[in-house]
């Protein structure tokens, strides 16, 4: 049980720290043809970064932005929880306040990536057009909704022994 604990709690300090890493970056769409970069809050070329994002002032993007914020937020808040919970709940209590937490968090990952998928995927707002490719922190936000997903449903399945 220790064992299965201690894992979870690594996994979930890895899923914070790639839910920031992911925010943060500006590596969300790749051009195949110069060393240029799109992500959330900068357009980077070569080593400059500008913060003109074309499509900056669009609410899907301001949407993305604050629901990956979001995330961040409630995937730091279930971690705290989950540790207050560890300390203080008695034993054969499930971890239902950390799971629905982080089930929270899962909801806003799903809707800030698959907002920006939709409308900003696809180099919409760049001047790649077909020569461009997912970055890392494109990447690391779908692996972030899917350690998210698994944490919080392993929080409401387990129990203090």
């Amino acid at each position: 049980m220790l064992v299965l604990l201690a894992g979870i709690f690594v996994v979930h300090i890895a899923t914070v720290i790639m839910l920031f890493v992911c925010t943060i970056a500006n590596v969300w769409v790749v051009s195949n043809v110069g060393n240029a970069s799109v992500g959330l809050w900068k357009n980077c070329t070569n080593t400059f970064c500008s913060e003109n994002l074309s499509y900056a002032s669009e609410d899907a993007l301001k949407t993305v932005q604050a629901f990956m914020i979001l995330s961040i937020i409630f995937s730091a808040i279930s971690l705290l929880v989950f540790v207050f919970q560890l300390f203080t709940m008695e034993k054969g209590n499930r971890f239902f306040l950390s799971g629905a937490t982080m089930l929270v968090c899962w909801l806003c990952v799903l809707v800030g990536v698959s907002i920006y998928t939709n409308r900003y995927a696809n180099s919409y707002g760049t001047n790649y057009q077909w020569q461009y490719h997912h970055g890392y922190s494109y990447i690391l936000a779908w692996i972030c909704f899917c350690f998210s997903f698994i944490i919080g449903i392993l929080y409401l399945v387990l129990r203090k022994k």
